[in-house]
C-alpha cells in the first residue's frame, strides 16, 4: 500500500481502533512523514541539513500568485522542483528551469494536494538507506549499506520508476568512502528517530556533487517491497536475507502491540 489512505497514518489509524497488531510506523511518524513538509521541520529541528524550500497553499497561491513567485525566486532562484507535499512515486513532481514554468507546474501539483513543495534543485547523487527498528526495546535503530539511484532521466520521474524498464540503475552498495557512509547512515538513523518511527522505513538523501554535503529528501514508512526492491536489496547486502527480514518485521509488529495491550485503559479515583 502507498499513498494518501494508506500509508498517511489513516489505515493504521484504523488498525489501531480494530485492536490489530500491524507492520511499520504508527499513526504519528506515518501522518508526519507523508507531508514533506512536516517532515522536513522535523528533521531539521533535530539538526539534518535539508535542501531550501519554500511551502505552499493552494489558497496562499491563488491570492498572492506573484508574490509568492517573487518569494520563490528570491530564496531559491531556479531551477527547482515543484513537488506535492503528500504524495509519492514522484507523480505530480516538476522540475522548473525558469520562472515562466512555475505557474503550470504549481497548477498541476496543486491537482494532487492542497499543499505544494517548491524546493531547490541541486546536483546530487541519490543515495538510499533502510532502517528497520530494533528489537530490542530502546536501542538505536539498525542501518543497512547505502546504495545509489542512478536515473537514466533528467530526474527520478514516476515514468523512470514504473514505466520505463531501464529508467534507473540500481547500485548496491553505493560507491561511497568509508567516511560517506557512515555519515549517511548517521543522517537515516537521526530522521527515523525524530520522525519517531517504527518498524522500517527507507530513507532518500541527496549527496551535493560540489560540497559533499548530504541532504534529508524525504522518508518512505512503506518502501517498495518486492524481493528486487531497494529496501530489501540493501538489507540482503547487509546480511538480512528476504525471509529473516519479514520476520524481524512480523516480530517488531508484534511486540508493539503486546506492549500497547498492556497499558491501561481506563480510569478509576482510589
Amino acid at each position: 500500500m502507498h499513498g494518501p489512505l494508506c500509508e498517511d497514518g489513516t489505515i493504521q489509524g484504523l488498525l489501531e481502533l480494530a485492536d490489530l497488531p500491524y507492520i511499520g510506523c504508527g499513526v504519528l511518524a506515518s501522518a508526519v512523514a507523508m507531508d514533506k513538509v512536516m517532515a522536513k521541520r522535523l528533521a531539521r529541528d533535530k539538526g539534518v541539513l535539508i535542501v531550501p524550500y519554500v511551502p505552499l497553499k493552494h489558497e496562499v497561491w491563488e491570492k498572492e500568485k506573484e508574490q509568492s513567485a517573487r518569494r520563490i525566486e528570491k530564496e531559491l532562484g531556479y531551477p527547482v522542483f515543484v513537488k506535492p507535499a503528500n504524495l509519492g512515486s514522484s507523480v505530480g513532481v516538476e522540475k522548473v528551469k525558469e520562472p515562466s514554468e512555475l505557474d503550470a507546474a504549481l497548477e498541476d501539483a496543486f491537482r494532487y494536494d492542497r499543499k505544494v513543495l517548491v524546493e531547490a534543485a541541486m546536483n546530487a547523487r541519490e543515495i538510499e538507506v533502510s532502517v528497520l527498528e530494533n528489537l530490542k526495546t530502546g536501542a538505536d535503530p539498525l542501518v543497512s549499506v547505502p546504495g545509489e539511484i542512478v536515473p537514466a532521466h533528467e530526474f527520478y520521474t514516476y515514468e523512470a520508476k514504473y514505466l520505463d524498464e531501464k529508467g534507473a540503475a540500481l547500485i548496491i552498495p553505493a560507491k561511497l568512502d568509508s567516511d560517506g557512509t557512515k555519515r549517511a547512515q548517521t543522517m537515516a538513523r537521526n530522521v527515523f528517530t525524530a520522525l519517531e518511527c517504527e518498524g522500517m522505513a527507507r530513507v532518500d538523501l541527496f549527496l551535493d556533487r560540489t560540497s559533499g554535503e548530504f541532504f534529508f529528501n524525504e522518508l518512505n514508512t512503506i518502501p517498495g517491497f518486492t524481493s528486487i526492491s531497494m529496501y530489501p536489496k540493501l538489507w540482503e547486502a547487509s546480511g538480512i536475507n528476504y525471509e529473516e527480514l519479514l520476520t524481524k518485521l512480523v516480530d517488531l509488529a508484534i511486540s508493539r502491540h503486546e506492549r500497547k495491550r498492556a497499558l491501561v485503559r481506563e480510569f478509576h479515583r482510589a
